[in-house]
């Protein structure tokens, strides 16, 4: 009878040799043959691991034995020694996903599970939302920024018997010989002396209109009457006595407002806004932009001002442009040749900053809005979308619908240049009207 309980025949005693009750030394023999019963189907099964604390061998499951197949449960400790080469959890084979196939447990008794794909839609949602969140920010803050750098010392509203406002939109522009927080080697540069207090140096009304942007310069030689006014700092009121001046001396006398109350009287034109600004200021925006391209039709020099150009295009930095704009002695109409390269002048740089190399280089924008606002004087009603479009009127003079002049001269007396009474009203009249001007300047 064979008692082998996996079919071996032979003798229990050939199976295992002679034993150690022999002398002899056991001698070779062959295997004998097993045979194995057939394997039986089973029902694939997804692994289930338990927590490692519970000491859980991942070959035994559901009480089967799963590296051999077969159903029965081998004794507690029992290691066949048998190694499928399946691996559970993670590994370099994909079963964590980071693998080629993703299949996860291997064998009949594992599944595949992929990666998800991405949601390309909802990166790119979210995506622009940051991005327009962060450029409502930096917007928002550098508009913060701006309008705290703005000093609004102008009052306008002490300005007495003003004429009636017309469509569109008036700046007097002035530019003034303030040294204020100029150096002592800032002053020997750019030439400007250091004469205590300020006076203009340049005035300009800028119209702003359906029919393109006016620029209209007021030579600072111009004839005019100082009439009643309210003194800006005593708010005493002094009576008019057609006490007639150069236009400049206004300024000179009481400030802002009564070059505001002087221009309004002599031409019937409502000024809504008020800009200023300093010699220095000027020089720091120009350098600032990296300098403005200008074309000088003809070589001129100028002892005074410091201005000694050649003719044709060349790019004047700061000290440069101010020698030129300043510069009036070299050429014969004097004053009024000067405010038109003033014109010419503020149009290119204008032109030449607002520009997406500048507006979008947050390196060159800072700077040259710092340099700007740091020394822009402004009247107190003056906002930054109101200063934003008077630059971009200033730009579109030189465009196609833009026109540049001086005020209309009918002659001289005494050294001051008399403006043209009828042009002048006929001008004015236009620009109330927002219509295209027609009138030509000097």
């Amino acid at each position: 009878m064979n008692d082998w309980p996996d079919r071996r025949t032979g003798d229990r005693s050939e199976r295992y040799g002679r034993g150690s009750a022999s002398s002899q030394p056991e001698g070779a023999r062959s295997m004998p043959h097993i045979q194995r019963r057939p394997a039986q189907p089973r029902t694939p099964q997804r692994p289930q691991v338990p927590p490692q604390s519970q000491g859980y061998d991942d070959r035994y499951q559901d009480g089967g034995y799963q590296d051999g197949g077969y159903g029965n449960s081998p004794e507690p400790g029992y290691d066949s020694g048998y190694n499928t080469g399946q691996v559970y959890g993670s590994g370099s084979g994909g079963s964590d996903g980071r693998g080629g196939g993703g299949r996860r447990g291997g064998g009949d008794g594992g599944y595949v599970q992929g990666r998800p794909a991405p949601d390309w839609r909802r990166r790119i949602k979210l995506g622009a939302l940051i991005l327009v969140v962060t450029v409502l920010a930096v917007s928002i803050s550098t508009y913060f920024w701006a309008d705290s750098k703005l000093k609004r010392e102008v009052d306008l509203s002490k300005v007495i018997e003003r004429p009636e406002s017309g469509d569109g939109t008036n700046y007097l522009i002035v530019g003034s010989d303030s040294r204020e927080g100029m150096s002592a080697e800032e002053k020997k540069r750019l030439r400007t002396g250091s004469a205590e207090g300020k006076r203009t140096d340049s005035m300009m009304i800028l119209h702003d209109g359906s029919n393109g942007p006016t620029l209209i310069s007021l030579p600072r030689d111009s004839n005019v009457e100082i009439p009643t006014f309210v003194g800006s700092e005593s708010g005493k009121k002094f009576q008019g006595t057609g006490r007639q001046v150069k236009l400049n001396a206004a300024y000179a006398e009481d400030g802002p407002e009564l070059l505001v109350r002087t221009v309004e009287f002599n031409t019937g034109l409502h000024i809504d806004h008020y800009v200023e600004i300093g010699f220095g200021g000027f020089a720091k925006i120009v350098d600032a932009i990296g300098g403005v391209e200008m074309d000088i039709p003809k070589a001129f020099k100028d002892k005074k001002s410091g201005a000694d150009f050649q003719a044709g295009k060349q790019t004047l930095n700061g000290e440069q442009s101010l020698a030129f704009v300043r510069t009036r002695y070299a050429f014969a109409g004097s004053d009024l040749d000067r405010t038109k390269n003033q014109q010419k002048f503020l149009a290119a740089l204008a032109s030449q900053t607002a520009t997406p190399s500048t507006v979008l280089n947050p390196f060159k924008l800072y700077p040259t809005m710092g340099a700007g606002l740091d020394t822009l004087i402004v009247d107190k009603d003056m906002s930054l979308w109101a200063l934003g479009n008077m630059f971009f009127a200033m730009k579109g003079v030189t465009g196609g619908e833009g026109t540049s002049m001086n005020i209309p001269i009918s002659g001289s007396v005494g050294g001051n240049l008399v403006w043209d009474e009828a042009k002048v009203k006929q001008l004015v009249q236009q620009l109330n009207n927002d219509e295209k001007v027609t009138v030509k300047g000097n």
